[in-house]
């Protein structure tokens, strides 16, 4: 298998289960990190620098006080995952590991926005030069620069007068957490499609998704 092949869901699936710190998020593999100071956290993120130039491939990195939040994904193979980012988070790890960073997989986790649609096409490109958004293979829209929430299109030939709501991502192992404090909330959740995504809908009748990794 060459680096630059593209994951299948099980290897996936597998090669993440050797590495504890990371969860995989759309598009990518992710981790956090915490450290005991910021000067500790500009270490490691010295330190990922320095291993992203040896692999040349580099991740994205925010850096918040005493955290880093770590994400992979190989652009090159269309925003998909290979064993180059499988290889790179492992080094990633072990930097952290000796720096005495603890991972943080409680705070890994993206947003999208969904837009209900029966005609993807005829809007993908107006959305994508509001946003300044490039057009992927699969009809999503991505922020060249990583930051803002990504947007993808659920095709629908009975789209729902709210045609827009979230996605919000979270580990498996943390999801229960999250749903146990919206029942608390009083959200209805509709569990269905369970444990790949739930649908979560507020007093008023808005709705967003719980998705998680299992089940995909």
């Amino acid at each position: 298998m060459s680096d630059t092949d593209i994951l299948s869901n099980q290897q996936l699936h597998d090669y993440l289960e050797e590495l504890p710190h990371w969860r995989e998020i759309p598009g990518a593999i992710a981790a956090v990190f915490q450290t005991r100071t910021s000067a500790a956290a500009i270490e490691l993120f010295s330190d990922i620098a320095g291993a992203a130039e040896m692999d040349n491939h580099h991740p994205d990195v925010d850096w918040r006080y005493n955290r880093l939040f770590v994400s992979t994904t190989s652009h090159d193979a269309g925003g998909a995952i290979t064993a180059r980012d499988i290889a790179l988070a492992s080094k990633i790890s072990e930097r952290a590991e000796a720096l005495g960073a603890k991972p943080r997989v409680d705070l890994i986790g993206a947003v999208e926005i969904g837009i209900d649609t029966d005609d993807p096409a005829a809007i993908a490109a107006q959305w994508a030069a509001g946003l300044g958004y490039k057009v992927q293979e699969d009809g999503s829209l991505a922020d060249p620069d990583h930051r803002k929430p990504a947007i993808w299109f659920q095709q629908t030939a009975t789209p729902n007068e709210n045609r827009l709501h979230l996605d919000i991502w979270n580990p498996y192992s943390e999801s229960a957490k999250v749903l146990d404090a919206l029942k608390e909330q009083g959200v209805a959740i509709d569990e269905q499609y369970a444990p790949g995504f739930y649908v979560a809908t507020d007093r008023q009748g808005n709705r967003f998704c719980l998705c998680t990794e299992a089940d995909r």
